[in-house]
């Protein structure tokens, strides 16, 4: 295809430029004009084409079909790619272009070249203006692709869109998808950092891997049994929202997934298998699954991502030529119901042992000798078969506890967390604590909480109320609440800090 086809009329040099004749080529054309002016067939009718060109809507116009081999219906690109499904564009063009292509599509190969018109929303400024030379506030996406790249660019516009609405681009948010550009970037080499020292065999057993069925993947240990699992979710719901041309929710589920399921969890729990923790299961099922695992992610992200990922794909183990015609990942039918609960009982135990740290501001070096508690058998038996990666995620000491009962000899300093029924952290904090200066830190926290809620109240008892505008009266008592609630737990932790203070002979 190219831009500006000349316009098939030829005229007869030195005639009457009132006749013309159309044609498809020059020679159909020199035949016509035999005809038309009584000449013999061998006769030598000089021709001349017309100069001007079809405008550009009509070259694009034929873009569904021309582009895949026609006029070569048999041509397997065509048989593959026409007619398509879905046209996405603007509503402007929708005359210039749109109708052009459905006229030229029906005309010349009796079928409409897609079935689905999808209208995206205008790019705005972040302001939501729209981009205007006279403002400036015209965003320029060379620019944007040299400072941010063309990923981030096309990841930012695509989970931006709501059917409907328009897109206010933010440097704010291209930042933010650069960023998780660097997260896939930083796990996939992870990944390919544990497959360097694996054997040609194991690769090719990667490469030709099938999807994992539920018989399958029960046989895993259970965090890996959890990503899988959380895996063929995403393939489910990434899938249910292309569908629906909600490109916006399926880009979303996509980061979440990257971001919270794999890197934060289970790229961090690898790290004890592959580092060959004790007790740790076998790292080869481990670099299984996260081949496994990252590929098909690469594969739903390449819409949306496709440079990054073509890259990283064709460096992970796989079979075909490109990320781009390699076939979309196909979850099992049966859904492994019971394993996220599992699993979401270790996540809280990590949860509530992180949160405790930063909250008793116990130094990010130091191992914690706590004692974990479950009673239910089932819950127990996971947390110890998964005990290297609570240790190492919840930077407990190696000979932490696990225990079907609390202990009855608990110190008096010691502070027992509430995970969820059932299960419970004891942890003592001698050693742990340095009280003294946590008591002088919250102590100087407090007065400050109190000087700036004095403040809000004597404001919120004068004239304040009545004149003032009923947003910000309500903002000023919303923030009043804030201060109380935050007074009450420094409080409550200085209440604690005393108990844990020796006492004084």
């Amino acid at each position: 295809m190219w831009w500006g086809h000349r316009i098939p009329v030829w005229y007869v040099e030195g005639g009457d430029d009132t006749q013309y004749f159309v044609a498809r080529s020059e020679d159909e054309a020199r035949t016509k004009a035999r005809e038309a002016l009584g000449l013999a067939a061998d006769a030598d009718v000089a021709l001349r084409q017309e100069t001007d060109v079809l405008d550009t809507w009509f070259s694009s116009g034929l873009w569904p079909f021309s582009t895949v081999g026609w006029p070569d219906e048999s041509d397997p690109s065509y048989q593959k790619y026409y007619p398509t499904a879905v046209m996405e564009t603007g509503h402007d063009i929708l005359f210039f272009w749109v109708a052009r292509m459905m006229m030229l599509g029906i005309e010349m190969t009796g079928k409409s070249p897609f079935h689905t018109i999808y209208l995206h929303g205008l790019v705005r400024d972040e302001s939501g203006r729209k981009m205007s030379k006279t403002v400036g506030n015209v965003v320029d996406p060379l620019d944007v692709v040299k400072d941010y790249g063309a990923d981030p660019l096309r990841y930012t516009l695509v989970t931006g869109t709501t059917p409907g609405q328009d897109v206010n681009l933010s440097m704010d948010r291209l930042g933010a998808s650069r960023n998780f550009m660097n997260k896939v970037w930083q796990a996939g080499k992870f990944v390919l950092l544990c497959l360097e020292e694996v054997g040609g065999a194991e690769l090719e057993a990667m490469a030709g891997a099938d999807t994992m069925g539920t018989d399958e993947t029960a046989a895993l240990p259970l965090a890996e049994r959890w990503i899988v699992g959380r895996l063929h979710a995403l393939e489910r719901h990434v899938t249910v929202q292309l569908e629906k041309l909600d490109f916006g929710e399926a880009g979303r589920a996509l980061y979440e997934f990257l971001w919270n399921d794999f890197a934060d969890w289970y790229v961090e729990l690898a790290k004890t298998r592959t580092y060959g923790h004790e007790g740790a299961p076998d790292a080869a099922v481990t670099r299984r699954v996260l081949a496994y695992c990252y590929e098909r992610f690469v594969r739903m992200l390449h819409p949306v991502m496709p440079y990054a990922t073509e890259q990283l794909w064709q460096a992970l183990p796989h079979t075909g030529v490109s990320v781009m015609t390699a076939p979309w990942p196909e979850p099992p039918a049966e859904v492994d119901a019971e394993v996220d609960a599992r699993f979401e009982v270790l996540q809280a135990v990590v949860r509530s042992m992180r949160n405790a740290r930063a909250e008793y501001q116990v130094a990010p070096g130091k191992r914690i000798p706590a004692t974990v508690v479950a009673t239910d058998a089932g819950a127990l038996a996971d947390l110890q078969a998964e005990r290297a990666a609570l240790c190492f995620l919840a930077k407990l000491d190696e000979g932490f506890e696990l225990a079907a009962e609390a202990p009855t000899d608990v110190a008096d300093d010691a502070v027992r967390l509430v995970v969820r029924d059932g299960v419970s952290v004891v942890l003592p904090m001698s050693g742990l604590v340095d009280v003294e200066k946590e008591t002088e830190r919250l102590t100087k926290q407090a007065a400050k909480l109190d000087k700036s809620l004095g403040q809000l109240e004597a404001r919120l008892s004068s004239d304040f109320v009545n004149k003032a505008p009923a947003k910000v009266v309500d903002a000023a008592k919303a923030e009043a609440e804030e201060f109380r609630a935050q007074r009450e737990q420094i409080t409550a932790r200085l209440a604690e800090l005393a108990a844990m203070a020796p006492v004084s002979s």
